[in-house]
């Protein structure tokens, strides 16, 4: 006996997202224009469908899905490649977008990447065999950045990951470790400038730029300078 889940997700327009997942290197395995607009990409083993839907509101859809991989890194290079050759940039705000990789506190490395149509595919690989989520650090700032991570990348809520940020920056009894320091101030930079505020955007990269690291500790926030290049471009 053999199984298999096929999500089937809405979208105003089916034109665009099919655009979308093309650029991506999906192929269009099938397209229906009447009476009821529905279509199908594939991409190696994975398989989406799309109905169209007048109604649909694409920045207030909550349509995810999860996609496993064993490739995770590989997948996300391709798939940025991809979308800076189709619109001469990588889109990471707004609709269409792909977000940046991240090992979750639930032993997954993932990123997210959110079509014309709202809808969200999570793609991860597995890095521990525990699935559950681990518990919030205790130190402040280790708990901040877990907090303000959640928050910004699962959640979505950029806002409330700045408002984290922004709070446990301003502790005067308190310093972050040059590491923990570089972390948060590239999420701030990532965040601020989700939400359309450029000036703390460009602040906080200038900050995290000036962040004197050994040659160690470069190594572990690996992730987060090649978000700073990025962000910084």
């Amino acid at each position: 006996m053999e199984e298999k889940t096929i999500p089937i997700l809405p979208c105003r327009t089916i034109q665009p997202v099919l655009d979308f997942y093309t650029a991506l290197g999906f192929k269009v395995t099938f397209q229906q224009k009447s009476p009821n607009p529905y279509a199908v990409v594939e991409r190696g083993g994975i398989q989406l469908h799309f109905f169209g839907m007048k109604q649909y509101e694409p920045a207030e859809s909550y349509s995810t899905c999860y996609v496993h991989t064993d490739d995770v890194d590989g997948l996300h290079e391709v798939f940025r490649a991809r979308l800076k050759a189709e619109y001469g940039r990588i889109p990471t705000r707004g609709l269409p977008r792909i977000g940046p990789l991240n090992d979750t506190s639930h032993g997954v490395r993932q990123f997210l990447v959110t079509d014309p149509g709202g809808n969200c595919l999570r793609i991860g690989q597995r890095t521990s065999q525990d699935q559950h989520h681990r518990p919030a650090p205790k130190e402040t700032f280790a708990r901040a950045l877990h907090h303000a991570s959640l928050l910004a990348d699962s959640k979505e809520d950029p806002a409330s990951a700045a408002k984290i940020i922004d709070r446990v920056l301003r502790l005067e009894d308190e310093r972050p470790t040059p590491v923990q320091l570089l972390r948060l101030l590239v999420l701030r930079a990532d965040v601020a400038g989700r939400l359309g505020d450029e000036e703390t955007a460009r602040s906080a990269l200038d900050q995290a730029t000036a962040v004197h690291l050994t040659a160690q500790e470069r190594e572990s926030v690996a992730d987060d300078l090649e978000r700073l290049k990025e962000l910084g471009v």
